[in-house]
């Protein structure tokens, strides 16, 4: 069973909260172990559970657990009520929630560790007993703190990935692209069709809003078909694929058809709240870029090319051809001869800043 584009992001963003709980957990512990190496007789505190292998082993999967089930609603759930609120007031909210549930899944997770040490039912008067001394204990104060500090890093994580996109956050801690490497990219560029005489009709703020349903909108279609948002830029979105992913060049395809088909569906809501229906115009080209870290101020995985002058350029022709997608020969040429797509040559032409001429295509389902 294959898994969907959307659910394997979702996996990629939850399992780095199971990595950051569990890293922040085996410092934790290792601190606490070697205090305990020094204290004689190993007199503990009757609220502490005693360090084993199998103590250590059932902590390490329950934080890893506890770190995932957070991410999972942090990214499902609990992050789509805070879009529109300041960071401050996002991150004590998230803090507060997250704190009584956590007292739950501590209380859960308590009890099954002191049953593994007393090696008692769950359910024993002596593992509840031992509980409500932890309860009111300086350990449990220990363990607020080391929660609450996984919980700010993990939170902290989820807004840095949020604002700078997943793969580029990835990138950076790899270093991927500490240095520049050249590599063979597709690229789709999409153009809000009016944007200007909307934005004159709705105002700034209402326009703020209707562009960020838009993208909103075609978020889905976009991580159905594998595509990496490299850029917004005004009304304008610039996606990638890497040429060497299988399929990339179809995706890059299918991603603008069911782009289309996603706001068709919205189409009574957009008529509804704003008066106006968004519609686009596409283009698609690949070609080498040298991609790489850049800015002084502010660091970014920036691409640079001709693809993408390119790319632009026949954009800006989509009207004149009075077609919503060109294609150039480069991506027909990767399409195999059993593909569904209706392709239609538009002949050559001749494109600003570059010598000869380009052929190309229009495409339909």
């Amino acid at each position: 069973m294959s898994i969907s584009p959307k659910l394997k992001l979702h996996i990629l963003q939850i399992v780095p909260f199971g990595i950051i709980w569990l890293i922040i957990a085996w410092f934790t512990l290792w601190v606490e172990y070697a205090m305990v190496a020094g204290i004689k007789d190993h007199n503990l505190p009757e609220s502490a559970i005693s360090i084993s292998p199998e103590i250590v082993l059932f902590a390490s999967i329950a934080v890893f657990f506890i770190g995932c089930l957070v991410g999972f609603l942090e990214i499902v759930f609990i992050n789509k009520f805070f879009v529109k609120v300041s960071f401050p007031k996002k991150i004590l909210s998230k803090l507060f929630i997250y704190a009584v549930f956590l007292f739950v899944v501590v209380f859960i997770m308590y009890l099954l560790a002191a049953s593994i040490e007393l090696n008692k039912s769950v359910f024993s008067e002596e593992v509840f007993d031992k509980y409500l001394k932890f309860l009111f204990s300086i350990t449990n104060v220990s363990t607020i703190i080391q929660i609450g500090f996984s919980l700010g890093i993990s939170l902290l994580f989820a807004e840095i990935s949020d604002n700078l996109g997943q793969n580029v956050l990835l990138n950076f801690f790899t270093g991927k692209y500490h240095r520049p490497v050249v590599e063979k990219r597709v690229f789709l560029f999409s153009d809000m069709k009016d944007s200007t005489s909307t934005a004159e009709k709705l105002g700034h703020i209402k326009y703020f809003d209707y562009l960020s349903s838009y993208y909103e909108d075609l978020s889905d279609a976009i991580i159905k078909n594998y595509g990496e948002v490299y850029q917004y830029i005004g009304d304008e979105i610039v996606i990638s694929w890497n040429s060497r992913k299988k399929n990339s060049v179809q995706n890059s395809i299918q991603c603008f058809f069911d782009m289309k088909k996603a706001l068709s569906k919205k189409r009574e809501t957009y008529l509804k709240t704003y008066g106006l229906f968004p519609d686009f115009k596409a283009a698609i080209h690949m070609g080498e870029v040298t991609t790489g870290e850049i800015g002084a101020l502010k660091k970014e995985i920036f691409f640079t090319g001709d693809v993408l002058n390119t790319t632009a350029r026949v954009q800006g022709l989509c009207k004149s051809y009075g077609t919503d997608l060109l294609t150039t020969e480069r991506i027909i040429n990767e399409l195999s001869n059993e593909t569904k797509f209706l392709i239609k040559s538009l002949g050559e032409t001749d494109i600003k800043g570059k010598d000869g001429k380009l052929h190309l295509y229009t495409l339909n389902t």
